[in-house]
């Protein structure tokens, strides 16, 4: 299989040296490539700048920054990259000529291995992939500015590029934290091909009289719950760059509603800017115009993206919410204000634009439901991807009925051995959806919080208890519920990019998914206590020798690891309830600071005997439990020695655990927690 390790960047402008920055952040080795030594060295500074805002922004360390600036390498002329880059990204000017005159130089420089990638928002990717002289090992990547901050990647494959250069890019793609569409080469791909026509809708909602730029943003901002309209989004990345998308797919789709508006053409040649104003009042049906007009093209053309099978409504709405920052998805909206009034809208503007609305779209009468689940089977190994990577595959209601469905069909097939879950994006599971614990708990509903987590006992033992072998690919962020989730499986594989945590404490509730029954039988008690009463992060080397994870290696390597425990099956002890590698000094330090002697002592806030007071690790940890709600961590302390008194009754630890879940969700301390953790602040705890 080929892998990701090395890349070249060909162009060192704003979006090049932002993919180089991003790639050198998540430790590949980079080359940033342009055709003077005066463009690499801006590239470098525009990097430089960036990185030194994020330090005083207190996002890197000094010698972080270091490291990264490190791993880029800055070279002059694309003949000059290196033959054994295993992927060169180019990101020119989009221009054709240009990028296959580019490619046509690689072609001769790069090994035969070397994929090629074009960072393109618009040309044809298969007519790219047509001027190389590896049609196979060419794809599209679409990234979205700034490349370094937006999580969005739209990835194309030609029609000829094969299945192998596909998985090494969207690897290396997930390993950048993206998320990632895989689209259809179509002209605007995903996201620019509802969103440039939107941002023409609104010129032409000028070019009439409807409204002034003021109020058309100001209506388009509620409508679409966002916190700019579509002239201060120009205003942000360009008019120019509008009109010139706006007419690339008008000449595409062969569509003249999407040519550039005249108010778009006049600002372009006159200020090249839009004076947006002050004035966003007007009447209701002034109003419900601009909403209709703008919903109804955005339905509309949502609709065709989904019936031309460039992607599925679960992309178009991801699309939207990761690469654009709306609050919801255009399928999402639908459903909102209803379907019947969403398709009157996307009907009545397919009419002025001159296209039939889809069949699909003009019948449907239910809700659209949405897919976080895709299964994918590969002989005997069936993977699970949990998609709701908008969400960082936070566990709702409807993600974990979808994966207790999917584990109910693969553990009924006795073709397949081996069950592999992982997580969309750059997260395994962060956690469950906080935001329905406070909405419950405002509603006096606890006991649908009770139901919720009661499934999701029953959808982990079904990873528990399958005669499968399960994996959890816990590469990379796995909190509180994911990380329950992923302890369920007999397995996990992490790489250096993996990060675990439960938070609960700190939120004022305890993990309640197994996490105090499971942790201490696989890591044992100490260091079950150092990681769920204080809630440490734990490292990918720290999680390794806790036990957290069974196999560490390099992201290249997973493939065959997967394979080689496939092979091996379920573990002999999947719960051997002791540290794997007792010597590492996170598992030393829990063994003596978290001894049962010493609880007593920790529980009501004071340093154990033997241990100085100006210790820096035993600082952080008081300080760290000092931080939690008392009531959530004396239950979590009580369910983690119910687990010991337990033994290998794991069901009967599990049922204590359940009971405890009313207790902590009707105290106030767990209300407050959870909605300073939405709010964005420090809770105050009162013992409540």
């Amino acid at each position: 299989m080929n892998t990701v390790d090395s890349v070249a960047i060909i162009g060192a402008g704003n979006m090049g040296s932002g993919i180089a920055q991003k790639s050198a952040q998540e430790q590949f080795n980079v080359q940033m490539v342009d055709r003077e030594e005066q463009w690499v060295n801006r590239g470098e500074k525009i990097i430089s700048d960036f990185l030194e805002e994020a330090i005083e922004r207190r996002i890197f360390r000094p010698d972080q920054v270091e490291s990264i600036k490190n791993r880029i390498t800055g070279v002059v002329g694309t003949e000059n990259v290196a033959p054994d880059t295993d992927l060169v990204i180019e990101a020119v000017f989009e221009d054709f000529d240009i990028k296959t005159a580019v490619f046509r130089t690689l072609d001769k420089v790069c090994d035969e291995k070397t994929i090629l990638a074009s960072n393109t928002s618009s040309l044809s990717v298969n007519e790219l992939a047509k001027a190389t002289g590896r049609p196979d090992r060419f794809v599209g990547l679409h990234f979205f500015y700034h490349p370094a901050k937006n999580r969005l990647i739209e990835i194309i494959p030609a029609e000829t590029t094969s299945a192998e250069s596909l998985n090494a890019v969207e690897q290396y793609c997930k390993t950048m934290g993206k998320v990632v569409i895989i689209c259809k080469d179509r002209p605007g791909f995903v996201v620019n091909r509802f969103f440039v026509p939107w941002l023409n809708e609104a010129c032409h909602l000028l070019d009439e009289g409807v409204a002034s730029i003021a109020q058309i943003d100001s209506v388009a901002e509620k409508a679409f719950n966002i916190g700019m309209g579509p002239f201060a989004l120009m205003n942000l990345t360009g008019p120019a760059i509008a009109l010139h998308a706006t007419n690339y797919l008008s000449e595409q789709l062969n569509c003249s509603r999407y040519s550039g508006a005249k108010s778009l053409r006049d600002t372009i040649e006159n200020s090249g800017m839009w004076e947006i104003g002050e004035d966003t009042e007007c009447n209701e049906d002034i109003a419900e115009i601009i909403r209709e007009r703008l919903l109804g093209q955005v339905f509309a053309v949502s609709s065709q993206i989904v019936e031309e099978e460039i992607c599925s409504i679960e992309d178009v709405d991801r699309g939207a919410k990761v690469g654009l920052r709306w609050a919801e998805g255009p399928f999402e909206i639908a459903n909102k204000i209803g379907i019947k009034k969403a398709i009157r809208m996307a009907k009545s503007y397919s009419e002025l634009a001159e296209f039939k609305l889809p069949l699909w779209m003009e019948e449907k009468e239910e809700l659209f439901k949405f897919n976080y689940i895709d299964i994918d089977i590969d002989g005997k190994i069936a993977k699970i991807k949990l998609n709701r990577p908008e969400a960082m595959n936070a566990l709702n209601e409807s993600l974990v009925e979808q994966l207790g469905s999917a584990l109910d069909l693969l553990n009924s097939r006795d073709d397949i051995d081996t069950i592999v879950l992982e997580g969309a994006g750059k997260a395994f599971v962060a956690g469950a959806d906080v935001k329905f614990f406070v909405d419950k708990i405002n509603q006096d509903a606890i006991k649908e919080i009770y139901d919720f987590t009661a499934y999701g006992h029953e959808v982990l033992n079904k990873l528990e208890k399958s005669e499968k072998t399960t994996i959890a690919l816990t590469t990379g962020l796995a909190l509180g519920g994911g990380l329950e989730l992923a302890l369920s499986c007999d397995y996990r594989i992490g790489t250096r990019r993996s990060q675990f945590r439960f938070p609960e404490t700190s939120i004022g509730i305890f993990p309640g998914l197994g996490g105090t029954q499971r942790t201490p039988r696989i890591c044992g008690i100490e260091a079950a206590r150092y990681a769920i009463l204080a809630g440490n992060f734990l490292d990918s080397e720290t999680a390794s020798a806790l036990g957290i994870i069974t196999h560490l290696v390099e992201s290249s390597d997973i493939p065959n690891i997967i394979n080689e425990i496939s092979l091996e099956g379920k573990p002999e002890n999947k719960y051997p309830a002791e540290p794997k590698d007792k010597n590492h000094p996170a598992s030393m330090f829990a063994m003596k600071f978290y001894k049962n002697e010493n609880m007593s002592k920790i529980m009501s806030g004071k340093i154990p005997d033997n241990f100085e007071e100006d210790n820096k690790k035993v600082v952080r940890q008081m300080k760290s439990l000092s931080f939690t709600a008392p009531i959530a961590l004396e239950i979590a302390n009580q369910l983690l020695n119910d687990a010991i008194s337990t033994g290998d009754d794991l069901d009967r630890g599990l049922n204590l655990e359940l009971a405890q879940l009313n207790t902590i969700f009707e105290s106030k301390d767990a209300l407050e927690g959870l909605s300073a953790l939405i709010e964005g602040r420090r809770p105050k705890y009162d013992n409540l």
